[in-house]
């Protein structure tokens, strides 16, 4: 399916956003405020990963997309990025089934290449089992930076179109990680940090910006709600006026 970018385009809204891009920050800190390992936080972060699946879903969120590992990550202490490793292959085993009977498709994007050949297999196979739904299609950015997105989408671009010199946004955009999906509609993040952090760079031009204290283990429905309603309270303008955007609302 062909999604218009928001810098060419006026996308449609709506007061329940399609797409829900989430930074899961706070999972360390969590764990280090009640004198519990750092990896604690990581195994109770993904009870927030089901539950948010599950209220996205509830709510007709049609795409949510979560940011597990960027390609930043690895510079954490290697006994860290081990755990993350064997959590996300755990995840991988126990939820994927679940995922498929409750009309989930789960996609995985980012450099998978340098992930443990067992580790991409699993993704491979979840991808692939789930690749019927269509309920809620949720996304995982692993090993994912936005940098390396827009890159990988020009190379392959310039190698599928040997001689030319001029390119255009619409013929970059099939080649981004996640063209199969609309824009972000809103972004969150939690933690109390208030950056993008490397994460969908080109994606995120006119998303509504959520930021929140809550550490991503104590993120909830009622949180996940909460930053609905901040968005619902949002004029999405995308470079026109309000006024404009009353005269469209009137003649719709």
């Amino acid at each position: 399916m062909k999604h218009q970018s928001s810098t060419l385009a006026v996308p449609e809204t709506s007061a329940v956003p399609r797409h829900v891009a989430i930074i899961m920050d706070g999972n360390g800190r969590w764990a280090t405020k009640r004198f519990l390992p750092r990896v604690a936080g990581h195994a109770k972060g993904v009870d927030a990963v089901r539950s948010i699946v599950e209220a996205s879903a509830e709510r007709g969120i049609e795409f949510l997309t979560l940011f597990a590992f960027s390609s930043e990550n690895w510079r954490r202490p290697p006994d860290e990025v081990s755990v993350l490793m064997r959590l996300f292959m755990t995840v991988l085993e126990r939820e994927v089934g679940k995922m498929a009977n409750n009309g989930i498709r789960l996609r995985i994007v980012g450099d998978m290449s340098r992930f443990d050949p067992k580790l991409q297999e699993m993704a491979t196979k979840a991808e692939e089992q789930t690749a019927g739904n269509s309920r809620l299609t949720l996304t995982v950015c692993a090993n994912y930076g936005g940098r390396w997105d827009v890159m990988q989408a020009v190379s392959r671009m310039v190698k599928d179109k040997p001689g030319a010199t001029d390119y255009t946004e619409e013929e970059l955009a099939p080649y981004l990680a996640m063209a199969y999906a609309p824009e972000p509609d809103l972004f969150i993040r939690t933690g109390g940090e208030q950056r993008i952090s490397n994460f969908l760079l080109w994606q995120l031009a006119y998303s509504e910006l959520y930021f929140t204290e809550t550490f991503w283990p104590d993120f909830d429905a009622k949180a996940l709600d909460q930053a609905i309603g901040s968005y619902q309270q949002r004029e999405r303008r995308f470079g026109r006026t309000s006024a404009q955007v009353l005269d469209q609302k009137k003649a719709s």
